[in-house]
């Protein structure tokens, strides 16, 4: 049994998907195929049932599937045990965040870990951070950045690195926003605002909504990214409420200004997230570690 292929369908069952998986394996979607089809034949039964939408277990998949990943867990544990020094491990980490975070609280975090293991190679992507948790659910990332969402997958574990604070932000240059800021009382109805898509920071702002008792807020725009929500203050399309370090690090910081609203909104949690199943991995287990020592 060739111990790759095992990690091959583990990764089939996280995907759902061949095509995805041997995209993340750097290989064809046929070359995938008889993989799994060689350990088909050496079991003497099919493990998989594939249809034009996804791809499931058959029931002797299932209990094959276990077998899998002890092995494959085993398999990590003894490469680790074998290797002489702890910085000598090897191989691929890949991470991702928003712009934003690759900048204000990533680089203490890489800083530390390439200085006790610089043989790994680290792979960052970049997006939307309300995309994050999604990434290491379908396996295109390892590790992510995230805002923790309000409930968490049961799957996934998660590790808070930092509280991070919104604060609503508005334009400097004269537009309708501003104009309707200077009434009073305002009218929260008529303000427009522009929205994440999704989120931690959407949830908090739609609670906000809530306390606020604006029933219908008037949506200009729902946005992929902080940073591309900041810049469409910037030019006057209307109002956000954003985490204050997106603001801090902005090129066009300078562009937007504060307004305080009467009811607070609540922080949420940035952390690391990743697959529960995956944190006995050497190089997961290696960065969870240190982000414990961080904290």
């Amino acid at each position: 049994m060739n111990i790759q292929n095992l990690k091959l369908l583990l990764d089939i069952t996280q995907t759902h998907s061949f095509l995805r998986t041997a995209e993340k394996n750097h290989m064809s979607a046929s070359t995938l195929s008889r993989h799994i089809q060689r350990m088909e034949e050496e079991i003497g039964q099919p493990l998989l049932l594939r249809d034009n939408r996804q791809v499931t277990l058959t029931e002797a998949g299932k209990k094959f599937l276990t077998f899998a990943e002890q092995t494959w867990l085993s398999w990590q544990h003894i490469q680790q045990e074998l290797s002489q020094k702890q910085n000598e491990l090897e191989g691929e980490l890949k991470l991702f965040c928003s712009v934003t975070a690759a900048y204000s609280h990533l680089p203490k975090i890489l800083e530390r870990f390439r200085q006790r293991y610089p043989k790994v190679e680290i792979k960052l992507s970049t997006g939307d951070p309300a995309k994050a948790l999604h990434t290491v659910q379908s396996l295109k990332a390892d590790l992510a950045l995230a805002g923790k969402p309000e409930f968490l997958p049961p799957n996934i574990a998660f590790q808070s690195i930092d509280d991070m604070s919104l604060s609503l932000v508005v334009p400097r240059i004269a537009c309708p926003a501003t104009k309707l800021l200077q009434q009073s009382p305002i009218d929260w109805q008529s303000i427009p605002f522009i929205l994440p898509v999704e989120g931690p920071a959407r949830q908090r702002i739609d609670h906000w909504f809530k306390l606020q008792k604006i029933r219908k807020p008037q949506i200009y725009a729902t946005v992929e990214g902080h940073e591309a929500i900041l810049s469409m203050v910037a030019v006057g399309c209307g109002v956000a409420m954003l985490p204050d370090v997106v603001v801090k690090h902005s090129s066009v910081s300078n562009q937007v200004s504060y307004f305080l609203p009467d009811i607070a909104i609540k922080p949420f949690e940035l952390g690391v997230c990743v697959q529960q199943r995956r944190l006995k991995e050497p190089i997961i287990q290696s960065f969870w570690r240190l982000l414990s020592d961080l904290n």
